[in-house]
């Protein structure tokens, strides 16, 4: 079965190498051609070589485990977003191919209909070519493939560049007409999926640190995934992030990837690096006479698409004052389907990183396989969600009109206000911009 999931992975490569091969040198200039058909061999060969390794992987051990090859997970996600630009360029090409054929129809109608009219000697006197401008399937083919590869020669260097960038700033101001007077304009700085590793050197964290700090906001919150699956940047985090600091201190949960990195180890260093720690529990803190509770749930072990996480969010509830002003911490966005219905006013989460891969003109983002909860502010009732795009990026480092974001959010106090729809609601795509 795995060596049957390895050639349907494999399959489109070679089809498409295929194709090219034979469809894109032109036979009418020999010499062109053999150096299209090497150079094409050439290409096939270099961004192919990996899935020797995949290969030995898939039939010897597991994908996702840490190898030699340190690169081979961006390679991999690398591929998947290769394939979802191949599926755009083949719906560009298809949509193309319709109106060449439709004016060769329209051509050729034009010119057999006059035909009858003239006898058989001015035919064979007519050219053959029925029109100059229209390119041959072979030429639109090839421009067709060079253009694809400066498009996407363009968006790799442009979503690489996104990507390692510092994230912007998103400022938004929630209101709530139960926020108890004394949290009325607290400043919280919600962060989430720093993933320090190979695409977050401890360099890139130190200037992260300066610029959360320079917010100056009362509370910073983590929601998860801090170290990306390998343990030795664990210490690299530690002394990059134990200069962030806000008076009312740094709170922190737990991602799938901290998991996968190791969770005692990642726990020992949050607290290394002066933070608490907060699973299945609430962190209570008080300001002018209000309580606020950081209610915190562990990432699920056995994950599903939007994980509610009843169990995780009843355990913590029950550790929480109920007179507290609650702000649920989730890695994941699916919590807020269960913390919407447990009356939590607010819900902070990440995850998904806007998908790394978003299309502005169909407002579509590859997230969106995942969850419903891509990223931005979602209500539901009176309760409200928002989810952080993330600073880091996992296996490719590319971030395709998505960039990585801080979020500074202001809570403030409004008056009481009819309830809204139960159904979740979406608010419009400015939510997720800079302001």
């Amino acid at each position: 079965m795995a060596l049957i999931y390895l050639l349907l992975f494999v399959a489109p490569q070679v089809l498409v190498y295929g194709y090219l091969r034979e469809r894109l040198p032109d036979p009418t200039r020999p010499g062109r051609a053999r150096f299209v058909r090497v150079g094409l061999a050439v290409v096939f060969i270099a961004f192919n070589f990996p899935w020797l390794f995949v290969a030995r992987r898939v039939l010897f051990g597991s994908v996702w485990g840490m190898g030699r090859v340190p690169y081979l997970g961006p390679w991999l996600a690398w591929q998947m977003l290769g394939w979802i630009f191949a599926g755009l360029v083949a719906v560009y090409i298809v949509g193309k191919s319709l109106v060449w054929l439709t004016r060769q129809v329209r051509g050729a109608w034009s010119v057999a209909f006059p035909a009858v009219q003239r006898s058989a000697e001015e035919n064979r006197s007519l050219p053959r070519t029925t029109h100059d401008a229209q390119l041959s399937r072979r030429r639109f083919l090839a421009r067709a493939t060079y253009a694809y590869a400066a498009a996407g020669a363009a968006l790799s260097t442009y979503g690489i560049w996104n990507a390692e960038r510092l994230p912007e700033v998103t400022r938004r101001t929630l209101t709530f007409p139960d926020l108890p007077p004394g949290l009325d304009g607290l400043r919280l700085l919600h962060l989430s999926d720093v993933h320090a590793g190979i695409h977050m050197e401890q360099d890139k964290m130190q200037a992260l640190v300066a610029q959360a700090n320079a917010l100056a906001a009362d509370l910073i919150v983590q929601t998860g995934d801090m170290i990306d699956i390998d343990p030795t940047y664990i210490p690299r985090y530690v002394r990059a992030f134990r200069e962030l600091s806000a008076p009312l201190g740094v709170v922190t949960v737990l991602g799938n990837h901290d998991r996968y990195t190791g969770e005692a180890a990642v726990i020992r260093g949050v607290r290394d690096a002066g933070q608490v720690f907060v699973r299945n529990d609430a962190h209570l803190i008080e300001r002018s006479g209000a309580t606020l509770a950081l209610v915190g749930i562990d990432d699920p072990r056995n994950w599903r698409a939007d994980d509610p996480q009843p169990h995780d969010i009843d355990l913590a509830l029950r550790r929480t004052p109920p007179e507290a002003f609650q702000v649920l911490l989730a890695h994941r966005p699916g919590a807020f389907d269960g913390a919407a219905p447990r009356g939590i006013p607010l819900t902070l989460a990440g995850h998904i990183h806007g998908g790394q891969l978003y299309l502005p003109v169909i407002g579509w983002s590859v997230g969106r396989l995942i969850t419903k909860y891509v990223m931005g502010h979602f209500r539901q009732g009176n309760s409200q969600l928002y989810v952080s795009r993330g600073i880091g990026v996992v296996g490719v480092p590319i971030r395709v009109f998505v960039p990585p974001e801080i979020a500074l959010i202001e809570l403030r106090r409004s008056p009481p206000t009819l309830p809204r729809s139960p159904a979740a609601r979406r608010d419009g795509p400015r939510s997720t911009l800079l302001t």
